[in-house]
């Protein structure tokens, strides 16, 4: 099979549009929609079905899907391997991370690597933590710096590096903000401004009030921290943050009984062989942590 071939179907799949994978791949249109022909010709099958402008993968196409990213990572840790025997830390490093460690924890990181290694370029991706774990598994970035899944998942190796301590917070002058020491229940009688509960921060937020059997009142609910700390600190609602985003317009709460936290590392697939950029950013990482 033609690698090109396979690299277009791929993109056709996972942007569901002819069109958007020819804009990724500086292609035109028919250009992509021969590649994808010429792989059907060779495989004897239909892989999409064509339905208007729909296209949406037929049984064949999902059963070629993962074998086709298998054949891409497969490639890129040959080119990698060639180029590692200069011994050189050189080359593109796909990063992807989340918007809260991108500004709050990378920025020295990536100072002390550039500085390092100046012949390393790094591509970086901002995203969910979620999305950044979904980019590993198919293959697209190398490394994802984020906070860390609850549950583990045994094709990606998981690196803690930042422990993260998280607090509940609310508005100075917020009802609760007289209240030092409260129990969890009373949380639960005021709206709560959070991550969304798809996130990993948020699922947190909500098993603790399931295992205390508690309503949880989410009033506004949003993926982006900065976004949550100004929203609490107008008094929108009490919300969970980690404890370096305190600030003067917002008290921590103490909640009796109860202590959450999360961890922040690196992730990256078991099956990938990792670039000497890619192993240098880990230690970079490790030392900052």
């Amino acid at each position: 099979m033609d690698i090109q071939n396979l690299d277009a179907f791929v993109l056709v799949a996972e942007t569901d549009s002819f069109s958007h994978a020819a804009a990724q791949l500086h292609l035109t249109q028919p250009a992509v929609s021969k590649r994808v022909s010429l792989l059907e010709q060779q495989l004897e099958t239909e892989l999409f079905d064509r339905i208007g402008r729909t296209v949406n993968l037929t049984e064949s196409g999902r059963a070629l899907l993962p074998h086709a990213r298998a054949v891409q990572q497969a490639l890129q840790a040959a080119r990698q391997s060639v180029r590692d025997l200069s011994g050189e830390v050189a080359g593109q490093l796909r990063l992807a991370t989340s918007h809260h460690i991108g500004l709050h924890r990378l920025p020295p990181v990536l100072s002390d690597f550039t500085r390092a290694y100046p012949g390393a370029h790094i591509d970086i991706d901002f995203m969910d933590s979620e999305q950044a774990y979904e980019l590993i598994l198919q293959g697209k970035a190398e490394l994802a710096v984020i906070t860390l899944a609850p549950t583990s998942d045994a094709k990606l190796v998981t690196l803690p590096i930042w422990p993260d301590p998280l607090d509940f917070m609310v508005a100075n002058h917020h009802p609760l903000a007289g209240q030092r020491r409260l129990q969890l229940a009373a949380l639960g009688d005021y709206p709560a401004v959070l991550p969304g509960l798809n996130t990993y921060t948020g699922q947190i937020v909500a098993r603790l009030f399931e295992q205390h059997e508690l309503t949880l009142q989410v009033s506004m609910a949003t993926n982006y921290l900065e976004t949550i700390r100004m929203m609490a600190s107008v008094g929108l609602g009490w919300t969970v943050l980690p404890r370096s985003m305190a600030e003067a317009s917002l008290v921590t709460l103490q909640v009796q009984g109860v202590s959450i936290d999360r961890t922040l590392g690196v992730v990256y697939h078991r099956d990938r062989s990792l670039s000497r950029a890619a192993r240098a950013f880990i230690e970079e990482l490790r030392a900052a942590g």
